[in-house]
């Protein structure tokens, strides 16, 4: 690419400074945890229609996602949560990209844990606060000024480019990414703008499950007459943390472990058990979720879990009488790994260094992504965009800075992509 169109790009995007910060600000004032996308997106749907593209508004579709292997189901119905596809049509000799991000966000709750309204987009040293700031309604708007930058510059990409903002990903993204897949809207590759700031190429595989425990209920005053499952339940999770602990030490996975966190984790999220203090509790229930890296499957995750639960029962006679019961449910994903080696994740990294102007090597993540969706219809995916902190935290922020050279990597990467021909 000549050096004069990659300056005219960074020099279009600078202009634009002011312009990508209101609209990221407006965009984060609008509440979409997962769910309630609906309000962004008509926000959204508005921004693609002034930049001219061809706007398409996708309510997914149950009966043609069930059965693909990919599809975890939400649970959530689709009406008035569409997905937005916004297409500049190019030659169809040349390369296609689809540049995607996902409009959901995750509960701000406890509010009262925030420095800051979760909903405000407050700005201070250069960082923007709010809820989905970082996870990440940035990465969609360096989605949508990249391709209004190459536009402004007269630099019309060849192939065609679709934005996709899309629904639901927080809850595995069946109704959003694989929905637009699904209904034939692909290309020849895919960025996604997570907030990761160098070319992320692989993810660990993600499962969740459910260990049911059941007790024997009687009254507080006669408690030595029941069996709390409370205690039982506490058994089998210092089982599951010891387990963890294990995996921790011992399993390797160097692309995920370049910043020296663990390759993978076993997290107990949620608990509930019994229905009254006066109450023996007679249930208990634990919902986890276990991560694991390329090599190892989901059948035996399956295995793993279940053996290790099978060992507090083989100690614990209540137990034993009683198995516990063990669900699998929500998400499951197996690992995701992108070639480095492909012509379009090279063509990423050659232009983050042009942006950056540091070379840097490809990453991998402790967390699902959406990108994983594109190898089942046969195109190259990866994930790039801005950086900031405590993404499902409190006070979540994302660096204004970074989402310019976001903005500017996108903008490049897509008119170098779509120049090429097929």
């Amino acid at each position: 690419m000549e050096a004069r169109v990659i300056n005219e790009i960074m020099d279009t995007v600078d202009r634009l400074g002011d312009d990508i910060t209101e609209t990221l600000r407006q965009l984060v004032r609008i509440p979409s945890i997962v769910g309630h996308e609906g309000p962004a997106q008509a926000y959204l749907s508005e921004q693609y229609e002034n930049l001219g593209l061809e706007v398409t508004a996708l309510e997914a579709n149950r009966d043609k996602l069930k059965n693909h292997p990919a599809f975890i189901d939400s649970g959530l119905g689709f009406d008035g949560r569409p997905n937005l596809i916004g297409k500049l049509p190019g030659h169809p000799g040349k390369k296609s990209i689809i540049l995607n991000g996902h409009v959901d966000v995750v509960s701000p709750e406890p509010v009262d844990q925030w420095r800051r309204d979760p909903w405000g987009a407050e700005i201070e040293d250069n960082r923007l606060y709010g809820r989905g700031a970082m996870d990440m309604k940035a990465g969609l708007v360096a989605n949508l000024y990249a391709l209004k930058a190459l536009m402004e510059a007269g630099l019309k990409p060849g192939g065609d480019v679709l934005l996709q903002s899309v629904v639901e990903e927080e809850a595995g993204g069946g109704g959003g990414t694989l929905a637009c897949l699904i209904e034939g809207h692909t290309a020849d590759g895919m960025i996604i703008s997570e907030p990761h700031p160098v070319v992320c190429i692989s993810h660990t595989g993600v499962l969740y499950f459910r260990v049911k425990v059941k007790g024997r209920t009687a009254h507080a005053g006669r408690a030595h007459t029941g069996v709390n499952a409370i205690g039982k339940m506490l058994k089998i999770y210092q089982a599951l943390a010891d387990l963890d602990a294990h995996r921790q030490a011992t399993v390797r996975y160097p692309l995920y472990q370049a910043d020296g966190s663990p390759a993978c984790h076993l997290n107990p999220g949620r608990l509930t058990a019994g229905d009254w203090p006066s109450t023996v509790a007679g249930f208990a229930e634990l919902e986890c979720r276990i991560s694991f890296i390329p090599g190892e499957t989901e059948a035996q995750m399956h295995r793993l879990i279940e053996d290790t639960v099978s060992e507090v029962v083989r100690t614990d006679p209540w137990l034993q009488e009683h198995p516990p019961e063990i669900a699998w449910f929500g998400w499951h994903a197996e690992p995701w790994y992108q070639d480095p080696g492909d012509p379009f994740v090279k063509m990423a990294l050659e232009n983050h260094e042009r942006v950056t102007g540091v070379r840097t090597d490809v990453k991998g993540l402790s967390a699902g992504l959406d990108t994983r969706f594109a190898a089942f219809f046969g195109f190259p995916s990866l994930a790039l965009g801005p950086t900031g902190d405590f993404p499902h935290g409190y006070d979540e922020y994302v660096d204004l800075d970074s989402v310019i050279r976001a903005t500017k990597t996108l903008a490049l990467a897509t008119l170098d992509w779509c120049s090429r021909d097929k």
